[in-house]
């Protein structure tokens, strides 16, 4: 007979299984085609997990639990978002599985839990790609214009200047930095796409190959130049050109990399937008009227909350752990700020 506590345990994994599935079916919800049937068998998956733990439990399932927090919070989220945040999130909650740890889980399960873990990846890295360069932006923006405008302003606060001219100054920051980020995205971008489209191939090439020598033709070299092994490039070289005596058609392959990269005017309205957020934060203080160290301590404090919050969305987009991206980005944020006030107290001492 199974013990209290390992009845306890099975009803909380039927309940995690039962939660798991559903925010599945959630994500299915607002996916189409691929992604959608994906996501509807790993659904599948846990109703099969699931069994498991009513055939061990047999007449004492018991009232139905809830799911964990986490698992409940997924749900959450996927009935109303769906979005790429969910599915970073269910890959690590995939990845904390303790099958491999508990007796009671076949080895089968453990191993189903890691392949999901794969497949939610494979599944969160198609949005990531999609939002990438957008994001980065974004992200990197934000981070921007918390840290320089703070740093702007506790190195001017530190020279004993009036509140006025550091407020001034913070707005200055602001407009100018934020103006900078914008043109530097979108040069950037522009300038990485403009790159690339220069590698891909030309369209026109296709319809050369309906001119070929059948028996002697450089098309594998073609594929040779695009990172397939000599085998396999002339492999398909000789299906390209069989298709072609079959009157079938086939095209040279064109590998896509800009929608890593994003938009340029998106990444540009997103710098910009995002950082001048973020260089508002530091002069708040002053701006509600706060002065002197008063005004420098809230001005760090709101910043450091910030901080704390654009490491943790990168650390959960990324897979890794968000306390630890917060903790790393607090730290180089309070670092450069800390180091820019001492030098405004040098600066304040000598021209004083």
């Amino acid at each position: 007979m199974p013990t209290p506590q390992e009845i306890r345990r099975w009803q909380q994994y039927l309940a995690d299984e039962r939660a798991e599935a559903a925010v599945y079916r959630d994500l299915a919800q607002r996916r189409t085609g691929e992604e959608r049937e994906i996501l509807l068998a790993l659904a599948e998956a846990e109703g099969r997990h699931e069994a498991h733990w009513r055939e061990l439990l047999g007449d004492q399932v018991g009232t139905p639990r809830r799911g964990d927090l986490r698992t409940r919070a997924l749900g959450f989220l996927a009935r109303r978002f769906g979005s790429v945040f969910v599915l970073a999130l269910a890959q690590r909650a995939e990845a904390r599985s303790p099958y491999e740890a508990d007796t009671d889980a076949t080895r089968s399960m453990a191993a189903d839990e890691r392949i999901h873990e794969e497949v939610v990846r494979g599944l969160a890295a198609r949005g990531r790609n999609r939002l990438s360069g957008t994001f980065r932006a974004a992200i990197f923006g934000a981070n921007d214009g918390l840290v320089s405008n703070l740093a702007l302003v506790m190195g001017i606060g530190a020279t004993g200047v009036s509140s006025a001219v550091i407020l001034a100054t913070g707005l200055a920051g602001l407009l100018a930095g934020a103006l900078s980020m914008a043109a530097g995205e979108f040069v950037s971008i522009r300038s990485q796409r403009e790159l690339l489209e220069a590698s891909n191939p030309n369209p026109d090439a296709g319809a050369a190959l309906l001119y070929l020598d059948v028996d002697a033709n450089e098309l594998a070299l073609v594929y040779r130049a695009r990172g397939m092994s000599v085998a396999d490039a002339e492999a398909k070289a000789l299906r390209v050109m069989r298709n072609l005596r079959l009157d079938r058609t086939d095209e040279v392959p064109v590998i896509d990399q800009h929608e890593e990269i994003g938009t340029a005017r998106a990444a540009a309205f997103s710098s910009f937008g995002f950082f001048a957020s973020g260089a508002l934060i530091p002069v708040l203080p002053y701006l509600f009227g706060l002065q002197g160290v008063v005004a420098v301590l809230v001005s760090a404090f709101v910043v450091g909350l910030a901080l704390l919050g654009t490491g943790a969305v990168v650390g959960l987009l990324s897979g890794g752990p968000p306390l630890r991206r917060a903790l790393r980005q607090l730290a180089i944020g309070y670092g450069a700020a800390t180091i820019t006030y001492l030098l405004g107290l040098l600066l304040g001492g000598i021209v004083g």
